[in-house]
């Protein structure tokens, strides 16, 4: 049996659905803190601006693990490499529990983020493992647990968060992480890498993808400008939802996660549609649709119904913008796929890293309406660079 055939057995549908509540998992350490800043910012005694530090750090983390980790996929066995960085993470997150100062929890939250790059093997793996007229469709199915992880984790934060205590909800992701790690053991294909080249010119030719690629280029500065007002309006959600504007608790900020569901569910749908129009055409309603959320958020983000309303449109958004950029970046050069999904995310998340930085600190100085204005600037920088490259 040659390896095409293999890999398409390989990809089965119980694989994808393993795939897609892996990412979802995974993914969720992100942002499980993110509804209970404010209760972070109380515990550990410190600023707004401070404790958005731990967020950007995560983020920072992230593109960490992203740049040195995620490349390694090209050189070594997927299958041994992502269970070892799961068990990673699952002693991030036990420190992260056990921090008893801002320091400590600082440093935990960069490792953390750091560790948590499992999603970002296995959306290139379900696409290498997927014939190409499937490749949308493999990469929306498991994008689509992927963004549900990001929504629900909010939820799931909240609720335990209020209940138990912020310390039970990374006791909890931990566990379940302990399952995922089990669960891999048992069921994930081994495969063999697509490159031989040594770890450190493996590390040399990351920088020169970014620069030879101009589809890839584009896509990560979309992308970072998309995710960072993305991240902005999560980070700050928080903050707004405490104010006496609304005097609600992290458990409501978590509720919005359910909210934004719809947007989860569109991934699929997103996916086999890049796989039957221009990734670009989709991207275009992506970029369309985050706005006019950044516009909804501004004049009525005061009322409830505005902000469902954003946040509705702002999922759906960022969903479909993920899923085209991939769906184009995919489809360069197989052997450096993991590479070029590195650079991508990268740069995705020092966007995001940026935006939860920015989000923070444009509250305490100019309110509510000073963050959707840093929203709408980052996405005006993403629908240039877009309108840029289809000029060029």
């Amino acid at each position: 049996m040659d390896r095409n055939a293999q890999e398409k057995i390989a990809l089965g549908r119980p694989l994808v659905l393993l795939m897609a509540i892996a990412a979802g998992m995974t993914v969720a350490n992100l942002y499980y803190g993110q509804p209970l800043l404010e209760e972070l910012s109380r515990f550990f005694r410190v600023s707004h601006s401070t404790i958005g530090i731990a967020a950007m750090l995560i983020q920072v983390g992230y593109a960490l693990g992203l740049l040195f980790l995620v490349p390694l996929a090209d050189i070594r066995e997927r299958r041994s490499l992502i269970i070892t960085v799961l068990l990673c993470s699952i002693a991030a997150l036990l420190l992260v529990s056990f921090s008893s100062g801002i320091g400590l929890f600082l440093f935990a939250s960069l490792l953390l983020g750091t560790t948590s790059i499992v999603p970002q093997l296995l959306v290139p793996f379900a696409a290498q493992l997927a014939p190409p007229h499937e490749r949308g469709k493999a990469i929306g199915n498991v994008m689509s647990g992927l963004l549900i992880g990001i929504l629900l984790s909010r939820t799931l934060s909240g609720a335990v968060g209020t209940a138990l205590g912020w310390r039970a909800v990374y006791r909890l992701a931990a566990a379940m992480s302990v399952l995922l790690a089990i669960a891999f053991s048992l069921t994930l294909p081994r495969s063999r890498p697509d490159s031989v080249m040594r770890y450190r010119a493996l590390m040399r030719s990351i920088g020169s993808l970014f620069w030879s690629e101009p589809v890839l280029r584009e896509a990560s500065l979309v992308s970072a400008g998309m995710f960072g007002a993305f991240s902005a309006f999560w980070t700050t959600l928080s903050f707004l939802l405490k104010s006496p504007v609304y005097n609600l608790g992290a458990e409501v900020a978590g509720l919005f996660g359910l909210v934004g569901v719809a947007g989860a569910l569109t991934a699929s749908v997103v996916g086999r549609a890049t796989d039957r129009v221009s990734p670009r055409f989709t991207l275009t309603i992506a970029i369309i649709l985050s706005a006019l959320s950044y516009i909804c958020f501004w004049t009525l983000g005061y009322r409830m119904a505005g902000l469902v309303a954003g946040v509705i449109a702002l999922d759906i958004g960022m969903a479909s913008g993920h899923i085209s950029n991939q769906a184009r970046i995919y489809a360069l050069d197989p052997a450096a796929r993991n590479r070029i999904n590195a650079v991508y995310m990268v740069t995705n998340f020092i966007g995001g890293a940026s935006g939860s930085l920015l989000g923070a600190f444009s509250w305490g100085l100019l309110g509510w309406h000073g963050v959707c204005a840093m929203e709408l600037a980052f996405i005006a920088v993403a629908a240039a660079v877009h309108v840029t490259g289809r000029t060029h």
